[in-house]
């Protein structure tokens, strides 16, 4: 994966600003540790970092390619993992290439069959392609939003960039909040809406997107999205179509010029994608493949099971490597690591996010990549297949808002009556939960309950997956570690979306079709496993750590998060209540200590950005 930023003005010569293309590159070091470059022309500049996954020697970037008069530049961040056909196809069309990287086919995919090229690509991506004969900027991204692209408009300018720091490098866009980028953070967070940059004036590209920018004018269209039909395939043939989708992703996405691993679970998905994995190096005479877990200091004694976490991991992770033959590592972490790394998680993230739950991923894949440089995760088949609890829990299914989304106002009475006024969470929540629900593709005919249930399938796959998928590449790319996700392959979207829900939860389980499509490939225990998400942990001293932090904030002055919440039900809180959550307020894993490790993160992102609220 890379680091791409850019910036477009027509007022001026971008030329003399090389400094500041430059910096907005820069910000992108820790994503791109390989290699960097700068493309200036008159009106346009591209940034890119590179991290070398595939033709490291002819893969360079900014990448120019030239064809009769016509001149093109890509920047890009991603994989493509049908570059084989398509190179074909255009040699076939008499282009030619120097080397084999899939950056070189999709520029020429661009100048061949220009925008509709991303309607080709499978693959996950972010990229901007400048096009030197129209002058025109194109930006697009991929249909599920793997990989990461904002913008922001500024008078005649373009400014984008693969993370919000790139964006905040450029002089024009300032670290300022109005009531709707703070209700982002305080009532939807640590999700975010799609397509909301939460600093005011910034954009996200939405998964499924293309822009346009040219001198006479913007245009944005999207290129995909779901749609429902009615399914013709009987369960056998549904299991076996799905059996060959997972298996054919991986197989296109274990590809890569540098060390792969998995990151292994001992659940059903992660433990299906290792089992592939593993099949792929051993038939291509490849050393026995590595996979990683992880795990917590004090687990072993603290852990407590519950419907949203009923196991641990370790002796799971344990029996799929022993079955499949990985080399197989755990990284363990403790609550003083843990704890010191929630600042690094905003840093990453550029926003709050999920806490120690971010924190825990940052540092394990810190770990997994001084030893691999690709790996290949089980997330998002719980979207798909619908294996989260709020999919059997009726209070959560009849709610009335986002089922991962609990406890509002016990949770708003930590803030300012200041602050509760002004970005009115309730009425927020309930505008943006409303909006979701009137862009899901219903079914006609299709019955109260399974029409219920593809509105929830729905807002998880672009709702509550984009908060994990933003998790996964932030906290990945950091340490320039590249992490694929073979559940997000759209053919394989595209198929399990229209699966009827009684056969997704065929014989009386959660993902009862996934279970059947990986019948003969992992052992009958694993595949009994219930559901279990990924670890936090249950160790007290991080309960003590956090709770300490806070309450400092509360006694410094000069805090920026001082002003956004009520200072004495923050410390009740804080001494007394923060165990009474019995639920998650968010998600599975996200309870009381990780409530204040939100408002800790919270105070970081205020200070380290330096963030007005308008």
């Amino acid at each position: 994966m890379c680091g791409i930023a850019g910036w477009v003005d027509w007022d001026q010569d971008l030329t003399r600003h090389r400094d500041i293309v430059e910096r907005m590159g820069a910000t992108l070091a820790c994503r791109g540790p390989d290699d960097s470059g700068v493309w200036l022309s008159e009106h346009v500049g591209l940034a890119h970092r590179r991290l070398a996954v595939v033709d490291p020697a002819g893969g360079a970037q900014p990448m120019v390619r030239h064809r009769g008069t016509r001149t093109a530049v890509i920047v890009y961040n991603g994989e493509i993992y049908n570059t084989p056909e398509l190179r074909r196809e255009l040699e076939a069309m008499d282009w030619t290439f120097r080397g084999h990287s899939d950056t070189e086919v999709l520029l020429a995919a661009y100048m061949q069959w220009g925008p509709r090229c991303v309607e080709r690509l499978n693959g996950i991506f972010a990229f901007a392609i400048w096009d030197d004969r129209d002058q025109s900027l194109f930006l697009a991204r991929d249909r599920l939003g793997v990989k990461p692209l904002f913008y922001a408009r500024r008078g005649n300018d373009l400014i984008f960039g693969s993370e919000l720091k790139a964006l905040l490098a450029h002089p024009a866009v300032e670290p300022e909040v109005d009531a709707e980028g703070l209700a982002e953070v305080l009532v939807m967070g640590p999700a975010r809406t799609p397509g909301h940059g939460v600093f005011r004036g910034v954009c996200e590209l939405k998964p499924g997107y293309w822009l346009f920018f040219g001198r006479r004018g913007s245009r944005l269209h999207r290129y995909w999205f779901l749609e429902s039909r009615p399914h013709e395939d009987g369960l056998p043939a549904t299991a076996g179509r799905i059996r060959e989708l997972i298996q054919d992703a991986v197989r296109r996405q274990i590809v890569a010029d540098v060390p792969v691993c998995t990151l292994l679970s001992g659940g059903v998905d992660s433990s299906a994608v290792t089992a592939f994995a593993a099949g792929e190096l051993s038939r291509a005479g490849s050393e026995p493949l590595r996979s990683y877990s992880v795990d917590y200091a004090g687990n072993d004694r603290h852990f407590h099971s519950s419907a949203f976490q009923p196991d641990t991991d370790g002796p799971w992770a344990a029996r799929v490597s022993r079955f499949l033959g990985t080399r197989h590592r755990v990284v363990l972490i403790d609550s003083a690591s843990l704890a010191d790394a929630l600042s690094r998680g905003v840093c990453a993230r550029d926003l709050p996010g999920m806490a120690d739950v971010d924190a825990s991923l940052y540092l394990l894949c810190r770990e997994v990549r001084r030893e691999a440089t690709v790996a290949l995760s089980g997330e998002c088949a719980d979207e798909l297949f619908g294996g989260y609890p709020w999919f059997r829990r009726e209070e959560d299914l009849n709610s009335g808002t986002f089922p991962w989304v609990r406890m509002l106002e016990r949770r708003t009475r930590l803030y300012s009556p200041e602050i509760l006024g002004y970005v009115r969470p309730e009425r927020y929540l309930a505008c943006r939960y409303q909006e979701a629900l009137e862009e899901v593709p219903g079914l006609p005919g299709e019955d109260p309950r399974s029409a219920r249930m593809r509105e929830v399938l729905y807002l998880t796959l672009t709702r509550f997956m984009p908060i994990l998928l933003d998790r996964k590449d932030r906290m990945s790319m950091a340490v320039g570690l590249e992490v694929r996700v073979p559940y997000c392959d759209h053919r394989l979207v595209e198929y399990v979306w229209n699966v009827p829900w009684s056969m997704k939860c065929c014989d009386g389980r959660e993902k009862g079709v996934l279970r059947r499509a990986l019948a003969d490939i992992l052992p009958a225990d694993v595949l009994a496993r219930p559901k279990s998400p990924y670890p936090k942990t249950h160790d007290p001293m991080y309960l003590a750590r956090v709770r300490e932090r806070v309450l400092r904030i509360l006694e410094d002055p000069s805090s920026p998060l001082l002003p956004l919440v009520d200072l004495q039900a923050v410390r009740q809180f804080a001494t007394s209540e923060v165990e009474t959550f019995e639920l998650p307020w968010f998600g599975q894993l996200m309870s009381g200590p990780q409530l204040l490790a939100y408002l800790v993160q919270l105070d970081v992102w205020l200070r380290e950005y330096r963030v007005a609220i308008r």
